[in-house]
């Protein structure tokens, strides 16, 4: 049996309201890893417009392998800054005319970096995801949170800002878990052990880790 084909747009038959992202997103700046899916029952297929806001570069957004985001998942950008050093946040110089003569109170505005998403990541509905924010690995976000920080592999949060509520696993688990990286295994052996990957312990992965040859 072959695995889902990871071009296809949208993978579940007759149901346009979930869309793989990578095949969808072109723009440069968005890296979006395998089998990462969007559900939006209205604007699933704008997701690079209507989700990912303020991104005029450079900064990057990258999301991993195996990732799901329920609707309203937002991720706001470096973009979306303005300066704070003076009395007046607000930005002239982009409402054009003579102030678009001071167009250096809008450039060069702090940035935090690249946003960024690891793999095996579930993000709830209407979640917000605030500029440079790093998300590890199997973590998961809960509804309607405001992510302000990092958060740690394997946790759950939640919250405005969110927090964490608890660690899934075990540290010993989490660095055998980051270890195995079972979202880099040839995609024949994840195919082989989905329902191990799915309902298996920690474990059973890492038997089936050492007993097949794995990627480095």
């Amino acid at each position: 049996m072959t695995a889902p084909d990871a071009s296809t747009l949208h993978p579940v038959p007759g149901q346009s309201r979930v869309v793989l992202l990578k095949p969808l997103v072109s723009n440069p700046l968005i890296d979006i890893g395998d089998y990462t899916y969007y559900d939006d029952p209205d604007h699933a297929d704008l997701f690079e417009s209507r989700n990912v806001l303020h991104h005029y570069g450079p900064d990057r957004l990258v999301i991993g392998k195996f990732c799901a985001l329920a609707t309203g998942v937002t991720f706001v950008m470096n973009g979306a800054n303005h300066r704070m050093n003076g009395v007046s946040t607000y930005p002239f110089p982009i409402m054009g005319g003579a102030w678009a003569d001071h167009v250096d109170l809008v450039s060069g505005l702090p940035v935090r970096g690249d946003t960024v998403v690891g793999n095996d990541v579930w993000i709830g509905g209407n979640v917000t995801i605030m500029p440079g924010v790093q998300i590890g690995h199997g973590a998961i976000i809960s509804t309607e949170s405001v992510v302000t920080r990092d958060v740690p592999d394997y946790t759950v949060v939640g919250g405005n800002p969110a927090r964490v509520i608890r660690e899934r696993f075990a540290e010993d688990d989490v660095r055998t878990l980051l270890d195995i990286a079972w979202w880099d295994w040839p995609l024949e052996l994840i195919t082989a052990h989905v329902r191990t990957i799915s309902d298996g312990s920690v474990a059973d992965l890492a038997a089936i880790a050492g007993a097949e040859p794995v990627p480095e």
